[in-house]
């Protein structure tokens, strides 16, 4: 099954998430079929938290991929966006 999950990144104590297209079988960090976007759950100021690629979201949203619950919810947290 293709999952829109997390995938983390940055220092210790300092996390930064990839937003990518994976096989619910890989590792967290593994292989990937796609990066479509980024959170940063502790960026301040003018830099910028959430960005994800609508097309490529719906894209893989209409071929069947799931989101996890937490990208779901930034997804509907930042729809506005």
């Amino acid at each position: 099954m293709v999952k829109i999950r997390l995938s983390r990144a940055g220092a210790k104590k300092r996390p930064f998430y990839h937003i990518v297209v994976a096989d619910s079988r890989y590792k967290r960090d593994g292989r990937r079929i796609e990066r479509v976007g980024f959170f940063d759950p502790i960026a301040t100021g003018a830099v910028t938290a959430f960005s994800i690629d609508k097309e490529r979201l719906q894209y893989w949203l209409s071929n069947g991929a799931k989101p996890t619950e937490r990208v779901a919810s930034l997804i509907k947290r930042h729809a506005s966006l």
